[in-house]
């Protein structure tokens, strides 16, 4: 669910890290800043800052366990809806 108003600091950047995967635009409108990518940018930017951590792209803030869990996992089902 998209913010209803941009948000900043680690809220922000939670959101963007959680959302970092599907891209700025995605990232941007969830984070409550619509298609306004420069203020996004800037905030995230000022926001990471802020905690001493240092962002250039969206990107940095995708971690190596995010990468390793989208290429791990089985999926455990039933074969029908009556099996479970």
């Amino acid at each position: 669910m998209a913010a209803s108003t941009p948000l900043k600091g680690i809220e922000l950047i939670d959101c963007a890290k959680a959302n970092a995967k599907q891209g700025i635009e995605t990232a941007a409108g969830l984070c409550g800043y619509g298609r306004d990518l420069n203020t996004f940018k800037q905030e995230l930017q000022h926001a990471c800052s802020q905690i001493g951590v240092q962002v250039n792209e969206l990107s940095d803030l995708i971690t190596d366990q995010q990468v390793i869990r989208q290429g791990e996992g089985v999926e455990v089902a039933p074969d029908t809806p009556s099996e479970l």
